[in-house]
């Protein structure tokens, strides 16, 4: 069974499974449906808890025993296995799997792993996870679906904003679910029960949104440049490397290339991504393609000191022209 951790806070359960796994790379998502799981655990009956952390150096055979032994005076637990790196090794993906095919009794174990890539989830010791448990993903919240986020969360609170407010919100805490939930948490204190106006939301909510550079993917896609320029702010003031930005830059220019039959060199876009590829390529030309390469190069030079423009607003035109548009600066 797979469901989301949002769905799991919503229609908890009636009765408990043997394995539950929380994984995804939100960490309030995987936060709060661990949190409700063990609540759920503890109002069953499950007093006693035993927490292991697959860290270098664990001793797999502690799960081995844990799953062979009875209860401590026979009493219902909760076992919790986590693995902070996502990769348990040979000897971890075994005792995984083992621990699988025979979940201990008066048991409810709950394995937390952050995001796994498509490679991980097709190891021996994930599928073993996927045929056993019930499998909550904790994915992160994207922009098109942040406001509608942060309109339930202001509800269980008894507020409420308009449309402007859930995007002026959504502008301040993308990227940051964390500090989201934080602000949200502290209008219930500033603010009554209600409506909130813009005006107050500005003077009230701080700026926490937080961005990688394979963010800017989703923003060029949609060829929003409002929402690129303000990511490339977010991630020069919080001191990422420009070289990584290219990087993933030039990684979409090339499959945009190949794309539109301008190179059949380089790695085709994922299945997954090779429609949204095909919508933003109809915006290019073979000429602008080479465009964009040749402004890539150059930024290369700026960044190896070659050249004493600015790289930051090298890449903000770079990312502008990929997305199809121009850039817009702030007067």
């Amino acid at each position: 069974m797979r469901v989301t951790a949002e769905q799991f806070l919503e229609r908890p359960p009636k009765s408990l499974d043997g394995l539950y796994v929380i994984h995804g790379a939100e960490p309030l998502a995987a936060l709060e449906a661990a949190d409700a799981l063990r609540e759920q655990v503890r109002a069953a009956g499950y007093t006693e808890r035993e927490v292991f952390t697959a860290e270098s150096g664990f001793d797999w055979s502690r799960l081995r025993s844990a799953g062979n032994e009875l209860s401590l005076f026979a009493t219902q637990r909760l076992l919790e296995l986590r693995i902070p790196t996502g990769k348990p090794g040979k000897e971890g993906s075994d005792a995984i799997t083992q621990y699988c095919e025979r979940l201990p009794d008066d048991t409810v174990t709950l394995v937390l792993v952050p995001e796994i890539d498509w490679q991980g989830k097709q190891t021996k010791w994930f599928m073993a996870l996927e045929g056993a448990a019930t499998m909550i993903e904790a994915a992160p919240v994207d922009r098109s679906r942040l406001p509608q986020w942060l309109k339930g969360r202001l509800a269980r609170q008894q507020q409420s904003v308009d449309a402007d407010g859930l995007e002026f919100l959504a502008d301040r805490v993308e990227g940051n679910l964390l500090a989201a939930q934080q602000e949200i948490k502290k209008l219930a204190l500033l603010c009554p029960p209600g409506d909130i106006s813009l005006v107050v939301l500005e003077e009230s909510v701080a700026n926490v949104s937080r961005f990688n550079p394979f963010q800017l993917v989703a923003a060029i896609n949609e060829g929003d440049v409002a929402r690129i320029q303000r990511m490339l702010d977010g991630l020069k003031a919080e001191g990422e490397a420009p070289p990584l930005v290219l990087w993933v830059l030039t990684n979409e220019i090339r499959m945009l290339a190949r794309v539109r039959g301008v190179t059949r060199s380089g790695r085709p876009p994922h299945p997954s991504k090779a429609r949204e590829m095909e919508r933003v390529a109809r915006r290019h030309s073979a000429k602008s393609i080479y465009a964009l390469l040749l402004q890539a190069a150059e930024i290369d030079r700026m960044i190896k000191g070659l050249s004493q423009r600015d790289p930051w607003d090298a890449l903000s035109t770079l990312a502008a022209g990929l997305a199809g548009t121009a850039l817009i600066k702030a007067a």
